[in-house]
């Protein structure tokens, strides 16, 4: 595999997230569904088209690097299989629709992280491609965050804080 610089191995994290979102969103709005939570589900629907554009925009990036794509996608799938691990490990047979909500808070806030990490580095960078998909995607990250966290606010206020915990 050939080594990668830091902006590319950030890329990498950044496509390799946008595939685990793609399966975290999908995982979360089937526990929305059950709940008839349907505002909720067309939400997490459109996160996760979102997130397949993201991983589009970012393999074509990564293509534009000298002999790295190959390298950049072994690393997005390694990060993709590391998130999934913690989706199987976080909601667990008894997760709920707003344990799924906190679960993707968690995410999305590592995606913006890892988006501004991918502006910063690209300002040394200087690589137009970069900064047009970071310009693209981490508007969208940060709605996506801003978007979970209300949903599950929402869930939240609706239940009876009195109530047994599952």
């Amino acid at each position: 595999m050939a080594e990668l610089t830091n902006l590319e191995s950030k890329l990498a994290e950044v496509v390799g997230l946008a595939m685990a979102a793609q399966d975290a969103t999908k995982k979360v709005a089937g526990l929305a569904r059950k709940e008839k939570a349907r505002g909720i589900v067309s939400e997490l629907e459109r996160m996760r088209r979102e997130a397949k554009e993201a991983e589009r925009r970012g393999t074509a990036v990564a293509g534009s690097l000298d002999g790295k794509k190959t390298a950049v996608l072994e690393k997005a799938r390694e990060v993709k299989k590391k998130a999934g691990e913690m989706l199987q490990d976080y909601l667990d047979e008894s997760a709920d629709a707003l344990d799924g909500l906190e679960f993707l808070t968690m995410a999305e806030a590592g995606e913006v992280g890892h988006w501004e990490i991918l502006g910063a580095l690209n300002r040394r960078a200087r690589d137009a491609k970069v900064r047009e998909l970071v310009s693209w995607g981490l508007p969208i990250q940060k709605r996506h965050l801003r978007d979970v966290r209300t949903a599950s606010l929402e869930l939240a206020r609706a239940e009876d804080p009195h109530e047994p915990a599952e």
